[in-house]
């Protein structure tokens, strides 16, 4: 602990702390009334907000790194929740208003600055405002791909390398399928579509309205999830297949999840599975993934022979090892 941080005298009944080992640390502890003196870390949040296809930097005012470009941040107040912090400092440092898109990391740095933390960097988009600096923003921007500058905060520059790998939108000769359908990453307006062709799989024909209603909801927060939909090219618009990823961090390394996965009716036998699921694979490779685990046991056996054919191993929780 810094020592200009260091309290000197006990909160509580005003004695002055002394340092002694409490749970295998250090602390400072009062030797009249037992308090003991917590050095936590500070929660904050951070934020990419697209526009135009890129990310919106402010260069910093203020003591800390000032002059240098960075995403837009800050701490987490007592009276607010992380979400709201998002937003809130969207507003001060960039002047936009936004609506939280999903979840891109949590990180920690242990090693300041001023002080060690906890941030959480969230997907945004903007619903409102301008683009102008605020509050100790000097300058405020819209970088694209390619063109970022160097960031001096490690937890930054890693969040902005999770967003390129999660939405790299290099084209790829197997997204086009013989002109029928092409594959491309879910947007907002797909939702209904999604939600019809989830219908078709019999593990969900017990859902409730109520429960339709939470994977909606879950569609568009998409906080760990990458959903892949495959569109029609003769009728522009129509989704006739998607599958949805779950992103896992485990302490050694990083796995995927593909709990659901459908087809339309009429488009079975085209491919658009092996499709969808390739894409899959392509991102999960991106993303350093090492395992892609799939439920077997939700699908039909039409679905379970689809995935042994793949190369997944054939079990209830079925796997697939990618390096």
């Amino acid at each position: 602990m810094p020592s200009e941080t260091r309290p000197i005298f006990c909160p509580q009944c005003g004695e002055r702390l002394i340092i002694k080992t409490v749970g295998t640390r250090e602390r400072l502890t009062c030797p009249q009334c037992h308090y003991v003196h917590y050095q936590n870390p500070v929660p904050g949040v951070g934020l990419l907000i697209e526009v135009d296809q890129g990310v919106v930097l402010v260069k910093r005012g203020g003591h800390v790194k000032p002059g240098q470009w960075a995403l837009p941040s800050g701490y987490v107040e007592a009276d607010e929740s992380v979400e709201e912090a998002a937003i809130r400092e969207s507003k001060e440092e960039t002047g936009l208003e936004v609506t939280l898109v999903e979840l891109v990391g949590v990180y920690s740095f242990p090693e300041g600055p001023p002080q060690s933390g906890i941030i959480v960097f969230y997907r945004a988009k903007p619903t409102g405002g301008s683009l102008r600096a605020g509050d100790d923003a000097q300058e405020v921007q819209v970088f694209q791909p390619g063109q970022f500058p160097e960031m001096p905060f490690r937890t930054h520059r890693q969040a902005l390398q999770r967003w390129l790998a999660l939405h790299e939108k290099a084209a790829s000769p197997s997204d086009h399928h013989n002109g029928g359908f092409h594959v491309r990453q879910a947007e907002p307006p797909d939702g209904q579509s999604v939600l019809a062709l989830l219908r078709l799989i019999d593990a969900n024909q017990n859902l409730t309205e109520e429960d339709w209603s939470a994977v909606y909801q879950r569609f568009c927060e998409r906080q760990t999830l990458t959903v892949f939909v495959a569109e029609s090219n003769t009728t522009p618009g129509r989704v006739i297949g998607f599958v949805a990823l779950s992103l896992v961090q485990t302490l050694t390394g990083g796995r995927g999840w593909i709990e659901d996965m459908a087809v339309a009716v009429d488009y079975r036998g085209e491919g658009v599975g092996a499709a969808l699921l390739e894409a899959t694979l392509r991102h999960a490779n991106r993303l350093s993934l090492t395992h892609l685990y799939v439920n077997i046991e939700r699908g039909s056996t039409r679905a379970r022979a689809f995935f042994q054919a793949a190369g997944f191993a054939d079990s209830s929780i079925s796997y697939l090892r990618i390096r």
